[in-house]
């Protein structure tokens, strides 16, 4: 790398800026660029470390715990009789999954884990990895179905997915919201059953069982809420 730039962090919590002062002006620019790559589709710029007030945790939040990157899905904030205040939180891991709960000492500095997303559409599945291309670049990225938990059974070729990295490594992926797919198979028993009200068991395209109106037949598509795998409505 040619130089190394340096970064302080201002009073606000998540806000970083470029170093500069006086002394600094005379350095030649030439030796402090970075060679950028910034993605036209999510405009990536490198990464930058900032620390946050635990006051300023809340849902959402990513910060990097022991060295890993963790999301925030709970948090309080309590102030004791006696004592100093902190900071209640539940957070999961998004290299393994795993969710555990995390107490912040109220003021103390936090690192912010610096997690970048990029639109990806999923093109094929290649043995046990599922390839995902840029449609600005072409460049593939291939993520291992063991990595990918049942998030799967919601994925149709062709399907753009938004791609979570963290230290250039895809740690997580997120579906849209809803999805269209074909009806495959349904109960034989309830087959073709119009009747108003009750709910039948149905195979979609991509392998995934979903409970859907006793009305809804082979061949149909419908709606579905990543979410919870719920059946919305007919496409």
């Amino acid at each position: 790398m040619a130089g190394r730039a340096i970064y302080s962090v201002t009073s606000s919590p998540s806000l970083c800026i470029p170093y500069s002062s006086a002394s600094s002006s005379s350095i030649s620019l030439s030796r402090l660029a970075l060679p950028v790559r910034i993605s036209p589709r999510t405009n990536r710029f490198p990464r930058i470390h900032c620390s946050l007030s635990a006051n300023d945790i809340k849902a959402g939040t990513n910060i990097e715990v022991d060295g890993a990157p963790w999301r925030v899905l709970e948090f309080l904030h309590v102030k004791p009789g006696k004592g100093a205040a902190f900071v209640r939180t539940k957070i999961r891991n998004y290299v393994n999954g795993s969710t555990v709960e995390r107490t912040f000492r109220a003021g103390i500095s936090v690192e912010e884990a610096n997690i970048y997303k990029e639109t990806k559409q999923f093109t094929y599945k290649d043995g046990s990895q599922f390839v995902f291309m840029d449609l600005t670049t072409y460049e593939e990225t291939r993520l291992n179905e063991s990595d990918m938990g049942d998030k799967t059974k919601w994925l149709k070729e062709g399907m753009e997915c938004i791609l979570l990295f963290w230290k250039d490594k895809v740690i997580d992926f997120d579906l849209p919201i809803t999805v269209k797919l074909k009806i495959v198979d349904v109960d034989p028993g309830l087959r073709g059953d119009t009747a108003q009200g009750g709910s039948k068991p149905a195979t979609l395209e991509t392998g995934a069982v979903v409970t859907v109106p006793l009305f809804i037949n082979v061949g149909e598509e419908i709606l579905v809420d990543t979410r919870t795998g719920a059946y919305m409505n007919r496409a």
